[in-house]
C-alpha cells in the first residue's frame, strides 16, 4: 500500500466526553463533591443556557470562573477526583484498542473533544486514551489550586477549531472524520462534519443531535459506535459486524433498528410556522455483552 492509499484510509474518530463516554455529567459530580446541591448547579447552568450567556457546553467553565460559590470551593485537585468518581461506559479500552489497531485496512486516530475540564478527562481516561489525544477546557491556576483564568474552552465552535487543527496535523481529508456526541454542545461540530461529508453519530435520543446526526446508536457500551462505523465506512453487512464483535470477545445480544418520530402537537389555532413538526429519525439500539456470558 502506497502513501496515497494510507492517506485515503486514515480517519479521525472524535468523541465528546460527558454522557457520550460516561453515564453522568462531570458538572453534577463536581457539585456533589464540593457540597453544592445538584439542583442549584442545574438551576445556574440552565439559566445561562436560556439567556445564551456562554457557548453551549461551557456552562461549567463559566461557573468555575465567575460563580462565587464554585470559585470558593473548587480547586484543581477536585477536578482530578471527579474523573475518578465519574462512571464510564463499558468497553472504552477495547474501543480504543480496536480503532488504534485498524479495521480492514482503515486506520482510526481516537481523540476526545469536550467542554469538560481537561483534568477531569485525563483522570477518568488515565491509561486508556493518551493525554495528547484529549482536548478539554483548560485553566491556569493560582498556587493555592484555585482557578485563575481560562486558556481554552472546547465547547460549541471551539470543537470545530480543534477538529480543523487535527485535520491539518494528521493529514486526513475532511470526509474522513467520525464524530460522536450526545447533546446541544455537539451541534456546531456535527453540522460542520456533515457539511464536509464526514460521519456523525448521536448516542442519545435528544432531538438536538438526533435530528442532525447521520446515525443514532443507543447502548450502555462504548463499543456500539462501531456498528455504524463498520457499516458506513467499511461497508460491512450485519452478519460480518456480529462476527467481528465475537472475534473480539463480545456478543451483540440485541440489535434493534427503529425509527423515532419527534412530534410537537399544539392546538390548530396556532399559526403553522409556530408549530413545527420534527422529521423521523433512524436509530440503532444495541445491547453488547461479553461472549462468555
Amino acid at each position: 500500500m502506497g502513501m496515497g492509499d494510507n492517506a485515503l484510509r486514515r480517519y479521525i474518530f472524535a468523541s465528546d466526553f460527558d454522557q457520550t463516554l460516561t453515564f453522568n455529567d462531570s458538572g453534577y459530580v463536581l457539585a456533589e463533591l464540593v457540597g453544592i446541591s445538584t439542583d442549584e448547579f442545574e438551576r445556574k447552568a440552565k439559566g445561562m443556557a436560556r439567556i445564551n450567556l456562554v457557548q453551549q457546553g461551557a456552562e461549567l467553565a463559566y461557573l468555575l470562573l465567575h460563580d462565587p460559590e464554585f470559585k470558593a470551593k473548587v480547586r484543581k485537585e477536585h477536578l482530578y477526583e471527579v474523573g475518578k468518581r465519574i462512571r464510564l461506559k463499558d468497553n472504552i479500552p477495547l474501543l480504543y484498542q480496536i480503532l488504534e489497531s485498524g479495521i480492514d485496512g482503515h486506520v482510526f486516530e481516537f481523540f476526545v473533544l469536550s467542554a469538560a475540564p481537561v483534568e477531569v478527562i485525563h483522570s477518568a481516561l488515565e491509561g486508556i486514551v493518551p493525554k495528547d489525544h484529549i482536548f478539554g477546557t483548560e485553566f491556569l491556576y493560582k498556587p493555592t489550586g484555585e482557578i485563575d483564568t481560562i486558556v481554552r474552552a472546547t465547547a460549541g465552535y471551539g470543537k470545530v477549531a480543534v477538529l480543523n487543527q487535527l485535520l491539518e496535523e494528521h493529514v486526513a481529508g475532511p470526509d474522513h472524520v467520525i464524530y460522536t456526541g450526545d447533546g446541544s454542545s455537539d451541534i456546531h461540530v456535527m453540522l460542520h462534519v456533515n457539511a464536509r461529508d464526514g460521519l456523525t453519530i448521536a448516542v442519545s435520543e435528544s432531538p438536538h443531535v438526533s435530528q442532525i446526526a447521520k446515525r443514532t446508536v443507543l447502548s450502555t457500551s462504548a463499543l456500539a459506535v462501531l456498528a455504524p462505523i463498520l457499516e458506513e465506512v467499511a461497508g460491512w453487512e450485519r452478519f460480518r459486524i456480529r462476527g467481528f464483535f465475537e472475534a473480539n470477545g463480545m456478543l451483540i445480544q440485541e440489535w434493534e433498528r427503529v425509527r423515532t418520530d419527534w412530534l410537537t402537537v399544539r392546538p390548530a389555532t396556532i399559526e403553522p410556522e409556530e408549530a413545527p413538526s420534527v422529521p423521523a429519525e433512524r436509530g440503532d439500539k444495541v445491547h453488547i455483552v461479553p461472549s462468555g456470558t
